[in-house]
């Protein structure tokens, strides 16, 4: 809480402790001061031996190391039992990135003729439109839009941090629909909550079923939901980001857009672009081999 970090991040390390907690308890032990570096390392191992990815592992070591910093902090123990213990370096991936094409397929596929086509297509609109994590676009109020002529739209992102960012025309054209023609037949069902994207019952709508809708977006559009390239909502967020960058946007810029602390978080999508520019050599240069 006085990080600021986002309800789910806080569920994830709560999750985390819990599972570190039962382990402790299975190993005997009852109290913080009694553990030791090798209680620490030992959760480490067993989390991976249940499979779990060397991403999830590390996060789940982070969350046992600030444990163990706060009983030290707060005088709780004498020592830092996992001061010592390195959480595993996950693989450096690139983001996954629609094309254009595969975008515009997408966009596409829900139908405008009812009210839930027209949310489903305002949600990836406004996903793809504004670099939103999934959670900030179903977290959005109507207050938080301005449709005008500079349209734009305020965000809740990590850590409480806010940020106004641009809504392109698409987007704003088809949040417009489905404010007009969609969203009051579908309020009609709940008990006015200031929500922009509503659900069948009038309620918010939730990050599960805006993954729903995505999914089943994706499936009809023939792009994968399943393996390494299965399209998630991130997608649309890792996909406005290099597009922006093909086009010759700063990554400061979009640092600013996507709602990142630092730029190192940002500078990750370049590496998109230099493969892409590395692509576009092989195939068209006569030298390129």
């Amino acid at each position: 809480m006085e990080r600021g970090l986002s309800r789910n991040t806080l569920a994830s390390y709560r999750r985390d402790l819990d599972r570190y907690a039962e382990q402790l308890t299975a190993a005997g032990i009852a109290e913080l001061a009694q553990v030791r570096p090798k209680d620490v390392t030992g959760h480490l191992a067993a989390l991976r031996a249940e499979g779990l990815a060397s991403s999830s592992a590390a996060r789940a070591i982070s969350a046992v190391r600030g444990l163990h910093r706060f009983a030290l902090r707060e005088r709780l123990v004498t020592h830092d039992a996992a001061a010592e213990v390195r959480p595993p370096s996950p693989p450096k991936r690139l983001p996954k990135a629609l094309d254009v094409d595969q975008v515009s397929r997408l966009l596409a596929v829900p139908a405008a003729d009812n009210p839930l086509g027209l949310r489903d297509r305002a949600l990836l609109e406004f996903l793809y439109g504004t670099g939103a994590r999934i959670s900030e676009a179903v977290g959005a109020d109507i207050d938080d839009l301005d449709l005008g002529e500079q349209s734009a739209a305020l965000l809740r992102g990590k850590g409480g941090r806010t940020r106004l960012v641009p809504v392109g025309g698409y987007a704003r054209t088809a949040v417009q629909a489905y404010l007009v023609r969609a969203r009051p037949t579908l309020a009609e069902a709940g008990r006015g909550t200031p929500a922009i994207f509503l659900n069948a019952r009038g309620g918010r709508l939730s990050r599960q079923s805006a993954w729903t809708v995505l999914h089943r977006c994706a499936t009809v559009a023939g792009l994968p939901i399943d393996g390494p390239y299965a399209v998630s909502p991130h997608t649309l967020r890792h996909s406005y980001a290099t597009h922006l960058l093909d086009g010759g946007a700063d990554v400061r810029v979009v640092q600013e857009l996507l709602g990142h602390a630092s730029v190192t978080t940002t500078q990750v999508y370049t590496l998109v672009t230099v493969e892409r520019l590395r692509e576009v050599y092989a195939t068209s240069h006569p030298r390129a081999r």
